[in-house]
């Protein structure tokens, strides 16, 4: 009979038997382990939800600034693009601020002052390494934000790339080795 990885079925199995589990048992190694597993998987889900629900974000402000801002532009340039992060990055300056002047003098910094640091240091940096947006210089990939339902899945019909802030020309598509 092959072991069980899964956690409920783990617990499942040992309910069955009677009598306490020994410290140092095959039974209790068997669910120590399946424990840990199960702790580890729950952690990347969430890590992932968390990395794609940054890269939504991102896609979600895009489509309001094309549907508001630039309704009449069916592409548009790379330095353009650039505002539109630094306006992304910039968006919670204000509330940050805020809560700066706020704050008595002496006195440690708000969790949520904390946080927003935190994002704003750390879009900073994916800034400067290349910040995840949808081509916005394809005709197709500009028409597809603007209709963009809003969930994970229609992204992947979407062309993405990388601009950092230091770039002054679109990354190419083929690069040839000679």
């Amino acid at each position: 009979m092959p072991l069980a990885h899964n956690l409920s079925k783990v617990t499942k199995n040992l309910s069955k038997s009677t009598g306490a589990i020994h410290v140092k048992g095959r039974k209790f190694k068997q669910l120590n382990r399946a424990t840990l597993r199960d702790k580890k998987i729950q952690s990347k889900k969430l890590e992932t939800l968390e990395r794609k629900s940054n890269e939504l974000s991102i896609v979600f402000n895009i489509q309001t600034l094309l549907k508001e801002k630039y309704s009449d532009r069916d592409v548009l340039s790379l330095d353009e693009m650039k505002t539109i992060i630094e306006d992304f990055i910039n968006g919670n300056s204000d509330e940050l601020d805020r809560l700066k002047k706020e704050r008595r003098k002496g006195r440690p910094a708000t969790n949520r002052q904390t946080i927003l640091e935190e994002k704003l240091k750390h879009d900073l940096h994916v800034y400067e390494t290349g910040f995840k947006i949808p081509d916005l210089s394809d005709k197709v990939t500009v028409e597809r934000v603007r209709e963009w339902n809003g969930t994970t899945g229609a992204t992947t019909n979407m062309k993405f790339i990388r601009i950092s802030k230091n770039m002054t020309e679109f990354p190419t598509e083929e690069v040839e080795m000679s």
